[in-house]
């Protein structure tokens, strides 16, 4: 973990240092160049970095103690909190796999192309959705198709 965490302080400087504090992507600009990369992979990796900080803000309220309120009703509302925050751990430990594919895809020069067509996913879906792996047309053919199984 530690390694790990000292290639991702690595990463981040090198992306840092291509461009200036303020820099967004543009369509101006060659699609999926070093920038661009470097950028997405900085946003990536910092989305991650504040992900397993909340989890391990989770980690220590759960070590500090059960939920001890005396009251039956504040107790049954503390474990639906409770649950409703381990959801949440749940739903960004995934996203975690989702970030590191994303990762994964920027080493290999595949960031940013859909997986279906091959075609840009383009910059605004990518700076909405960082993690996104299709392109609107192909994402909602998908979800028409998983409906229509589903229906079936």
């Amino acid at each position: 973990m530690a390694a790990a965490a000292s290639d991702d302080s690595k990463i981040l400087d090198k992306a840092k240092s291509l461009f200036p504090e303020n820099y967004v992507p543009s369509d101006d600009e060659e699609y999926m160049n070093e920038r661009q990369q470097a950028y997405f992979q900085m946003l990536l990796i910092e989305w991650k970095r504040s992900i397993h900080t909340a989890a391990g803000q989770t980690l220590q309220s759960l070590a500090d103690g059960p939920i001890r309120e005396a009251d039956l009703n504040d107790r049954a509302s503390s474990e639906t909190d409770w649950g409703i925050e381990l959801r949440t751990r749940d739903r960004q430990r995934k996203l975690v796999s989702k970030i590191d594919s994303a990762l994964r895809r920027i080493d290999q020069g595949e960031y940013g192309y859909c997986e279906v067509t091959g075609d840009p996913i383009g910059l605004k879906r990518l700076i909405a959705r960082p993690v996104a792996t299709m392109t609107v047309e192909a994402q909602e053919a998908h979800e028409r198709r998983e409906k229509i199984s589903r229906d079936d």
